[in-house]
């Protein structure tokens, strides 16, 4: 057996006792209020992770190019309440002409 099975087979070990452990130590109980705030901002502080990530990340250095103009466009157009649309036709526009241009 190679290491790379070795490591995926630990780690779905991992993943399936951590998604046990909270309904067997919860038992129908609902977590504590300061446990639940923390557990609603987990998912969006994730997707900003990821898409920032995603957005200047390079292999062992931060790229600024055309994304995050579009980025911008796309939250200038979210802060003015744009259909979702207009949002993305905003952020691909500006990416495509800053590409265009450079």
């Amino acid at each position: 057996m190679s290491d790379v099975w070795i490591v995926t087979g630990v780690v779905a070990a991992a993943t399936i006792a951590l998604k046990a452990v909270g309904p067997v130590l919860l038992g129908g109980r609902s977590l504590p209020q300061h446990l639940t705030g923390v557990v609603e901002l987990l998912a969006p502080a994730l997707l900003a992770a990821l898409v920032v990530t995603q957005l200047v990340g390079g292999d062992e250095e931060i790229i600024l190019d055309a994304r995050l103009v579009g980025i911008g466009a796309a939250v200038v157009a979210l802060l003015l309440r744009a259909p979702l649309l207009v949002v993305v036709v905003a952020a691909a526009a500006a990416t495509a002409l800053v590409r265009l241009v450079a």
